[in-house]
């Protein structure tokens, strides 16, 4: 037994590393200007990559998250890996002539891979820690957050010495050496070691019988209305900061806060919900994001940063919650195919909220995003939570 929990505090740092790498898929607002300049294309095109990279993003969880359900987490994370570093790699060839390239390469083929092994390292957790999973999947999607800390000034110093091509080459490289290696260690624990928890009495839904049950679905539209506030900001971070009058380094800055903030949120949420409950937990962080979101609006210089980190908290917060709480819903045995479904809610809403904003000014942006945190109230009230899984 003592072997056991070692080997899954193991697996947990292993996964937390693969997930530091994987965070990059939120640093296309660092990319996003150098990248611009060095194609000479247009900004307002080049920041479309986000939203293609977040939609292929769940993409690779439903399908990455079926694959290791039925077989096994290694070798769907080192594929993941892998197309995660391809990706960037490939980045670095592409011509000016043809720059659209990077939707397809750093988009589609990175944003698949992150999704492969951000649903892996998650659902692993998930079934290595049912009696502390609120603990675990923070840990695991903090550390996916935290990247942006770690990584955000690197790249810029990088692009800034190196030039695109090397900073993307770099980094290519070093994922594929890093995620390769450390997936040789995930496994799934044997089904005894669960027997006796209280998640392993619980019904395992399979995805058909999820898809059948209300719940699914006031989560699934719960999620999609909570999130359009940071979608709206994030390939804006940098350029509507300076407009909000901060210079480009305390823009650049604000980056890093929202690393930090969606970090902190996703490790402190997910344990806040562990005693409150899930649905506490979920209408606390559209709280805070209505608030800020109405505040956003108006937001200068300081108070700018307070309101994206505050948006930033709360949606790092909400990766934690929403997996505790599809696994508190549905089981842990096939996890990784039915948060993908969930996932989808996250996917559309960062394509359709990033492409309204560009229609509608960041006045109107804001207030339906504001709007969309007091759906997303109503629908989580809804909710009918088991009891001893709702809250630890």
């Amino acid at each position: 037994m003592k072997a056991a929990v070692k080997n899954r505090y193991l697996i947990l740092a292993m996964g937390m590393v693969i997930q530091l790498c994987a965070g990059i898929i939120y640093m296309w607002s660092v990319f996003k200007g150098p990248v611009s300049q060095h194609l000479s294309w247009e900004e307002s095109s080049a920041a479309i990559t986000s939203s293609i990279m977040l939609s292929t993003f769940v993409l690779g969880i439903i399908i990455g998250g079926r694959i290791q359900d039925k077989y096994s987490p290694s070798p769907v994370a080192l594929a993941g890996g892998v197309l995660l570093g391809l990706g960037m790699v490939l980045s670095s060839f592409v011509p000016q002539s043809s720059p659209w390239l990077i939707y397809v390469f750093y988009g589609i083929i990175g944003g698949f891979g992150v999704g492969c092994v951000y649903t892996t390292t998650v659902s692993v957790v998930q079934k290595w820690f049912p009696d502390k999973r609120g603990f675990a999947t923070g840990m695991m999607v903090g550390a996916f957050g935290f990247s942006l800390v770690l990584f955000a000034p690197l790249t810029k110093k990088l692009l800034t010495d190196w030039g695109v091509p090397r900073a993307f080459l770099f980094f290519g490289i070093l994922f594929i050496v890093i995620c390769s290696l450390c997936s040789l260690f995930l496994n799934n624990p044997e089904v005894k070691q669960q027997s006796g928890t209280p998640a392993s009495t619980r019904k395992q839904y399979t995805t058909g019988e999820m898809l059948k049950t209300k719940e699914f679905y006031f989560l699934a539209f719960s999620m999609f209305f909570l999130l359009p506030a940071y979608f709206i900001l994030n390939p804006l971070f940098i350029s509507l900061g300076v407009e909000r009058g901060l210079s480009e380094s305390m823009a650049t800055f604000g980056v890093m806060l929202t690393g930090i903030a969606s970090a902190s949120g996703r490790l402190l949420i997910s344990w806040f919900s562990d005693f409150v409950g899930r649905k506490a937990g979920i209408a606390t962080i559209s709280l805070i994001t209505l608030i800020a979101a109405l505040v956003m609006i108006f937001a200068q210089g300081v108070l700018f940063l307070v309101c994206i980190a505050a948006i930033a908290f709360s949606f790092g917060g909400s990766a934690s919650v929403y997996a505790a709480t599809t696994a508190d819903l549905f089981g842990t045995k096939h996890m990784g195919l039915n948060y993908g479904c969930v996932m989808i809610a996250f996917g559309s809403s960062a394509l359709i909220f990033q492409l309204l904003s560009t229609v509608l000014s960041n006045t109107y942006s804001f207030i339906v995003a504001a709007a969309g945190c007091v759906i997303t109230i109503t629908m989580v009230a809804a909710l009918k939570i088991p009891k001893k899984t709702g809250a630890k």
